[in-house]
Formats: C-alpha cells, sequence, structure tokens
C-alpha cells in the first residue's frame, strides 16, 4: 500500500505504473474520493462539536431551571444528531470506496526496471552453464520419470482432477532432497526456520498484496473465510503484523512449505508433466530490513545469489532476468527471476522469482521499526524462491539423463539420496 499523500505528490507516476502492471484502477478517482472523504469527516467533526458544545448548554439551561430554552435547544440538537447520521452514512459509502481504491494502487516499479507488457520483454542480466549437448534424443522428464517409476500422472488426475499428479520413490526422495539442501543453504546464510499455517486469513492475504489482484489464483475455504497460501510469504510476513520489530539486523526467516495456486488464465498452457500444477512445495525466503533502499537493494541482489548458489549446487545452467514492468505483480518493486533450461521443452523455464517490495508490503501489514530518533516508520520486505518441486525436478531429470535412462545425481544432492550417484531405471 502507498501513503495517499506521497500518490498526490506522485500520481502521473502511480497511473502509470497502473497502466503498465494492467491494474484497471484511476488515481484521479482516488484523489477525488479522498477530498470527499476528508470533507465529510471535516463536516461531521464539525456537527460533532456542535453538538457537545449544545449538550452542555442544555445541562446549565436545566440546572438554572430554564426548561423552555431547554427544550428548544434540545430540538436543534435533534437535527444535528439527524445531519450527523445521515453523513456518517455516505462517510461510510465513500471510506468503502476509498478503501477498495487504495488496494489497487500498484508499488511503483524502480526506475532501472525494464519496461514492457509481458515476460517477453525481460531482460538477461547474466547466463551461466553450458547447456548439454546430446549424441542420443533425450527423453523429457515425463518419459524420465515413468521409466524410473516416480512419476505417476494419469493417477494423479484420476485421484485430484487436471494438473495433480503423484510423486513415489525416487521421485519423492529428489523432490524432499532439494527441499533439504535448499533449507541447509539457507540456514547458512543466517536464515532461520519455519513451519507455518497453510490456511490464512483473508486479511493476511490482503495485507501482503496478494489480494485484490490476485484472488483468483487461490482456493478458498468459504465456510470460515480462510484461504490456502499459495506461498510461505503470506504467513512468514503476517508473523510480524502489526507489530514493530527490531531490524538491526535483517530479519531472515525460511519455509518450506505446501502451497496452492488455482492457476486461472493458464489453460491450455504447459500442460505436459509437472511445469504448471496446483499443488506444490517451496522453500521460501523472506527479509525484512530497514526502510534503506540501498541496503534492500544490495539485500536483494544477495537473495538473488542464494538462489544462484542452489542451482550451481545442482549443476544447472540457467540464467537470471529483469522482470519488466508488466510482468510485475501490484506489490512488487523490483524483480528478478531464475530461469532454468529444460531440454524438454527447448526452452529456458522459470524456477525462482525473486522480489523486493520496498515499503509496500510492511505497510499493509503494519510492520514497524524505529528510527535513529525513535520514531516509528514502516520497514521494507523481500522474498525470493530457493526451491520449487516438482518444477524444479524437471531441468533436475531432463539435463542429468543419460542415453541408457539413468539419471546423474549432483554431489550435493548425494547425502540426501543413499550416496547414490546415479539413479537407475526401474525396468533395468
Amino acid at each position: 500500500m502507498l501513503d495517499i499523500q506521497w500518490i498526490r505528490a506522485n500520481a502521473a507516476k502511480v497511473q502509470e505504473a497502473a497502466a503498465m502492471k494492467g491494474i484497471d484502477v484511476s488515481v484521479e478517482q482516488l484523489l477525488n474520493c479522498d477530498d470527499t472523504r476528508r470533507k465529510l469527516l471535516y463536516q461531521s467533526e464539525q456537527l460533532r462539536q456542535q453538538r457537545n458544545e449544545g449538550s452542555r448548554q442544555v445541562a446549565l439551561l436545566r440546572q438554572n431551571g430554564n426548561d423552555e430554552l431547554a427544550i428548544e435547544m434540545s430540538s436543534k440538537l435533534k437535527q444535528i444528531n439527524m445531519a450527523i447520521e445521515k453523513l456518517s452514512k455516505e462517510l461510510d459509502t465513500i471510506q468503502q470506496e476509498y478503501s477498495s481504491l487504495m488496494l489497487l494502487m500498484p508499488n511503483v516499479p524502480s526506475s532501472d526496471s525494464p519496461i514492457g507488457t509481458s515476460d517477453a520483454d525481460n531482460v538477461i542480466v547474466r547466463q551461466v552453464g553450458e547447456l548439454p549437448q546430446w549424441s542420443f534424443k533425450p527423453r523429457d522428464h515425463v518419459e524420465l520419470g515413468t521409466l524410473h517409476g516416480m512419476i505417476d500422472i494419469p493417477r494423479g488426475v484420476k485421484t485430484g482432477g487436471s494438473r495433480s499428479y503423484f510423486l513415489k520413490g525416487d521421485g519423492y526422495l529428489y523432490h524432499r532432497a532439494v527441499q533439504q539442501l535448499a533449507m541447509d543453504l539457507l540456514m547458512g546464510h543466517g536464515f532461520i526456520p519455519f513451519e507455518v499455517p497453510l490456511l490464512v486469513k483473508e486479511e493476511r492475504m490482503v495485507n501482503t498484496g496478494y489480494f485484490p489482484t490476485g484472488r483468483d489464483q487461490a482456493y478458498a475455504i468459504k465456510e470460515e473465510n480462510l484461504w490456502l497460501a499459495g506461498t510461505s510469504e503470506v504467513p512468514l510476513v503476517s508473523y510480524f503484523a502489526d507489530e514493530i520489530v527490531d531490524v538491526k539486523q535483517p530479519l531472515k526467516l525460511a519455509a518450506i512449505s505446501t502451497c496452492f495456486r488455482s492457476e486461472v488464465g493458464s489453460a491450455g498452457r504447459d500442460v505436459r508433466g509437472l511445469y504448471r500444477v496446483h499443488q506444490f512445495s517451496k522453500v521460501e525466503m523472506v527479509v525484512i530490513c530497514e526502510p534503506d533502499s540501498e541496503l534492500s537493494d544490495q539485500l536483494h541482489r544477495e537473495i538473488t545469489q542464494y538462489s544462484e548458489e542452489l542451482l550451481g549446487l545442482l549443476e544447472l545452467p540457467y540464467r537470471v532476468m529483469a522482470v519488466c514492468v508488466g510482468d510485475m505483480s501490484q506489490k512488487t518493486y523490483k524483480q528478478y527471476d531464475i530461469e532454468t533450461w529444460m531440454p524438454g521443452r527447448e526452452a529456458y523455464g522459470e524456477t525462482h522469482s525473486s522480489s523486493n517490495l520496498g515499503s509496500f508490503q510492511a505497510r499493509r501489514s503494519n510492520i514497524r521499526c524505529r528510527d535513529e530518533e525513535g520514531k516509528t516508520t514502516y520497514c521494507h520486505t523481500l522474498n525470493n524462491t530457493a526451491a520449487a518441486s516438482p518444477r524444479i525436478l524437471i531441468p533436475l531429470l531432463e539435463n542429468h539423463q543419460r542415453e541408457d535412462g539413468s539419471i546423474y545425481v549432483p554431489k550435493a544432492l548425494r547425502k540426501y539420496m543413499g550416496d547414490r550417484e546415479m539413479l537407475i531405471p526401474v525396468t533395468q
């Protein structure tokens, strides 16, 4: 959320950001609404003061035995009360409109974020690793998963519907191994591990910036007004909601959680395999720091490097992309995506997303710290994917396959996989 005074001073920037991020909202309408709201608040306060003064005068008149004037004054007070009630209803209506518009105001992106309308306009920052060269026709992850008895999509669809799957045997072990490697790496960088709620209140989805614009991507438990979180970013940030925190040293939080997304709008896209599914697991990192742009920018680079470090351990080729404004969410100030090479797609596919949100999310979640003068101010928040599975299994299986169908196990994963160097197909 943005400060209304900042919006007034930067109305053109905010409107431009809304247009580029595809958010249908009028800054002018918000400012007019705020003008009306302030006017009604002032009028209401004036009437309340008149009522309070009138009540005091009525009491004095009655004390002095001047009942006739007291009755006359009481009649005027009834008119004032009716006016206050009418203003209150108008104020409730305009306040609802104001709040709805405020929740749609976008974070203005950094000046160095690329301009564009979709992921096709994202810009390569760096490319790391050599793409595999094949002397045979490589299999994709679905073929490999079937060959190894580790992925079963037909039974997943039979059980859970479209975009569902089973991981079993080595598929399950690999899935867990990558998560544990990622968490071990993050703890080595000072992150505190968490187990988090998967069901969260609607206000937490709103306050972390996932609602209202991303409501169609979430699954609701309507009877209880709860939602299934699409990332542990939501509960991790909410952990400090409505609190004043000590961020002399940045707070570093990490969680492994099951995540749920409806993938509305993705019909017909990435339908084969494990790339786009409704349920997945993610190791997420969240950082909360002082509201210092240079510091949060530095931390943004650092957490992005942690994901790169993991991909290095997994021995996978990847590229880092500067995300354009049109591919950002409402809450994002600056974003890097990491795309890992997926031979079965003959393309890079997104596996990580690293974002700096500035104070936008902390303002909505009311997470504050104290400045050098002891005054409270809103923190900065950042988040990043350490590992998302089963999507990360796609490049792991495909890049490390051998002609006989066996799969090379990167050295960093072997301690989680019974010290095996290769995964052998179950048919052999």
